[in-house]
């Protein structure tokens, strides 16, 4: 079993790759290798009982696809992507890798003939504007930003390509991942991470929404385990439509802070500032928050207990020692 993982420099990525080497098997198969590839080469996973590789890829050049995605792949996880404000603020960057991206590893897989199963992660930025709350597994996509549009056009590409016979797809609609670890990037939910990890760390973050603001969370640690149980399902089981969203859990700000004061003392949350951000406002508001994840849950995929669990997680997996 030959796993690749595009966007294995992240932070999801690398937590894929050393969950998999510990777990040594993938979908009833012992692993044989894992490469890693990523815009830049990821960081090596080190003592691996398996060959872990690492490359350059740049998913925009089918050239570059090309001599990433080799027919000895039997798993591609698909996870590079520009992040939501990224691909606002700069559209044809967003077209050239969030969309043409996803249909290069699409063609190549096709062109290759080996039918490989290909984990896309997508995004609940796919939903929003005009459809009625609850979002359930077949409301139609409606998305308010290039980013989520341009995931909805990889998921349409994953169930025809999948339909066809090409790949054998499964797409996961990814909660926003917190508490990630690592620097903010330029996604607009950034700050719901920043909000917890900089106090936790002694340091102070700035929260650009009211706290009353409610969103959709899962902890990086269930979204491998779910990306992980996404691979092994079985494609008779994943009916016509092969994406559907991962299951999280909606809170407020107030209610990750008290979470975080819960485990970690009343100090950190003293180190956040408020200061309201107009253009982050915007993106995040137009998402869609009441999400029912059936589909997801009845195939075994799971969300945090609580989010006190997601703030413990990252203590244990990912605050950097003193």
């Amino acid at each position: 079993m030959n796993i690749l993982i595009i966007g294995g420099g992240g932070v999801v990525g690398q937590k894929l790759a050393r969950a998999l080497v510990a777990r040594g098997t993938l979908r009833g198969q012992s692993i044989d290798k894992i490469t890693l590839a990523d815009i830049v080469d990821p960081a090596p996973i080190a003592d691996a009982p398996m060959p872990v590789a690492t490359m350059a890829c740049n998913i925009a050049d089918p050239a570059s696809v090309a001599q990433c995605v080799t027919a000895d792949v039997d798993v591609i996880y698909l996870l590079a992507a520009i992040v939501s404000a990224h691909a606002e603020e700069d559209f044809d960057a967003g077209m050239n890798i969030n969309m043409m991206g996803t249909l290069n590893v699409l063609e190549r897989a096709r062109a290759l003939g080996t039918k490989p199963v290909m984990v896309f992660t997508s995004s609940i930025a796919v939903y929003g504007g005009e459809v009625p709350d609850p979002i359930v597994d077949h409301t139609f996509l409606n998305p308010q930003t290039s980013y989520g549009a341009q995931k909805a056009i990889g998921e349409l590409l994953l169930n025809d390509y999948s339909r066809k016979g090409f790949v054998d797809g499964r797409g996961f609609r990814l909660p926003t991942i917190s508490v990630r670890p690592g620097k903010p990037n330029r996604a607009a939910s950034s700050f719901m991470s920043s909000i917890l990890r900089e106090p936790l760390n002694g340091q102070e973050a700035v929260c650009p929404v009211d706290d009353d603001f409610p969103h959709y969370y899962l902890s990086p640690r269930k979204c491998v385990e779910n990306l992980i149980k996404g691979a092994e399902l079985a494609a008779e089981d994943l009916g016509q439509n092969r994406c559907m969203m991962m299951p999280g859990r909606m809170w407020t700000i107030r209610q990750l802070i008290d979470a975080m004061t819960a485990v970690a003392g009343p100090e950190p949350a003293k180190l956040i500032k408020w200061e309201a951000q107009p253009d982050i406002q915007a993106i995040v508001k137009g998402w869609r928050f009441d999400l029912r994840p059936e589909k997801a849950i009845k195939l075994g995929l799971s969300a945090d207990d609580s989010f006190e669990d997601n703030i413990r997680y990252y203590l244990e997996d990912d605050k950097p020692s003193a």
